[in-house]
């Protein structure tokens, strides 16, 4: 049975998607065609010539740029690394910021712990957008924190999807509102909320908090009472059992450096385009260096254009010449995606997919398990974690190319909502990734095509109606 939170939630979309089927409303992501790829072998000159770097001090020149290239091709894997600059470059402007202390957090205690610690050491300003707060213990001490770094004088914002967080309370809200914390819901669901503009179908689901413009939390943990507990059988209690309502598996980022400005700034922008009401504290300029990552923010909404978050990816994929290793709790991408992924493990790249085999709205579980076949026949590895419901979003390709963040591959996330992600460039993080895919991997059950092909029929019926329901669940 469904959560009674989850449910409400996707029971308060169901009714717009509908209206939008019956429109003949569709929307449209960049093909593998449009994927454009390297123009030659990748040089440490011409690739500095095509991107932009940013540090705390501001935009580099050239030399710079040649040098950022060097210090990750010495981590390791150089000729990959080069190819995947490459590819990205390929793909329209890129910006990196360097200079960031990055650090993986696993599940919700690890997450929260290190964020109410940033909060606590705040001295200026928290800013929040996330998609759900769900009023409960976790929430009350969030909320407790905020209110409390409000009184000591600093500037706390909240931005919160209306539907993320449909089932909490209003008294929540104005409890922190009548603590000078600014609040602002994104895209109500009444319409006569937000004059002039009313979109249910259009949600943000980005989940950033940016403390004094230098520390930055994203991926794909919300406030949320599901995280309370670890996702291993042994953190969730005695018994272990697996459960929709608590001992998610989740992945998260907390980011020190110069790109904390920037995911800051997506806050500010979204604030500023929902004409919420109060002011945001000052824009931070630059953070200082705080470590030797190399990211790039990448953020997509539904504003006309494809997602740059997936282009990034599929791009990514197109090109990979070694390895995609892709956990993701929300798996139903169309079929470009997929041919993407036949295509790489065809040509002799190993591609590992970790799916969930519990899930919280199953339509878009079984949809996903719709194209198994497909990918299972091109030599694709799948496999479904196992005693947990898997919320994250990663991926590392070619052990150099690593993405954490809010974005799920369905078309919810890749055409409807708001997104962010953080890719992290180099062989160090890397392999710190791909560790955790392996942690992953031995607590998920491989699929056995030969067992996947001797499904029951009712199964495959609900795969059909799935992937014929895709684009709107």
């Amino acid at each position: 049975m469904l959560p009674t939170t989850n449910l409400l939630r996707r029971c308060a979309l169901v009714g717009a998607l509908a209206l939008i089927a019956a429109a003949g409303g569709c929307a449209v992501l960049p093909a593998r065609s449009e994927i454009a790829a390297p123009a030659g072998p990748a040089t440490r000159s011409g690739l500095a010539e095509q991107i932009a770097v940013k540090d705390g001090a501001g935009a580099q020149a050239a030399p710079a740029r040649r040098e950022l290239i060097a210090q990750l091709e010495a981590e390791g894997k150089a000729e990959l690394m080069r190819h995947q600059l490459a590819v990205m470059a390929a793909g329209g402007p890129v910006e990196l910021h360097r200079g960031n202390d990055v650090r993986v957090l696993v599940d919700g205690p690890q997450t929260f712990a290190a964020l109410f610690a940033a909060i606590e050491k705040a001295r200026r300003s928290i800013v929040i957008e996330t998609y759900i707060v769900e009023d409960d213990s976790l929430a009350q001490k969030f909320a407790d924190l905020l209110l409390r770094k409000r009184a000591a004088g600093l500037k706390v914002t909240l931005l919160f999807d209306a539907v993320g967080s449909i089932t909490t309370e209003q008294a929540y809200f104005d409890r922190l509102r009548a603590g000078g914390v600014e609040v602002c819901r994104f895209n109500p669901l009444h319409p006569l909320d937000r004059p002039g503009y009313w979109n249910i179908t259009h949600r943000d689901h980005r989940k950033i908090i940016v403390v004094d413009g230098t520390t930055a939390f994203i991926g794909g943990i919300n406030i949320s009472r599901v995280y309370s507990s670890g996702s291993s059988p042994g953190s969730r209690g005695r018994a272990g059992t697996p459960s929709t309502e608590e001992g998610w598996r989740d992945t998260h980022m907390m980011l020190r450096g110069p790109a904390a400005p920037a995911l800051e700034q997506l806050v500010r922008e979204t604030w500023r385009d929902q004409g919420c009401k109060g002011d945001l504290p000052p824009a931070t300029a630059a953070a200082p260096t705080a470590g030797d990552k190399v990211v790039r923010v990448i953020a997509s909404s539904p504003d006309g254009r494809p997602s740059e978050i997936y282009r990034a990816l599929l791009g990514a994929i197109e090109h990979s010449r070694r390895s995609v290793h892709l956990t993701m709790a929300y798996f139903a991408p169309g079929e470009e995606m997929i041919a993407a992924l036949t295509a790489a493990a065809r040509r002799g790249v190993e591609v590992h997919l970790i799916l969930p085999s519990l899930s919280d709205f199953t339509p878009v579980l079984n949809a996903g398990r719709s194209y198994y076949t497909e990918l299972l026949d091109a030599g694709v590895k799948i496999a479904e974690l196992q005693d947990a419901v898997l919320h994250s979003k990663t991926a590392v390709i070619d052990g150099v190319w690593s993405t954490i963040g809010s974005s799920n591959m369905d078309w919810r996330s890749l055409v409807s909502n708001n997104e962010a992600n953080v890719v992290v460039l180099g062989d160090d993080f890397g392999a710190e990734m791909e560790r955790l895919f392996q942690r992953d991997l031995a607590q998920s059950e491989a699929i056995d095509p030969a067992r996947w092909a001797a499904r029951p029929i009712g199964q495959r019926v609900k795969e059909w109606f799935a992937r014929a329901a895709e684009r709107w669940l």
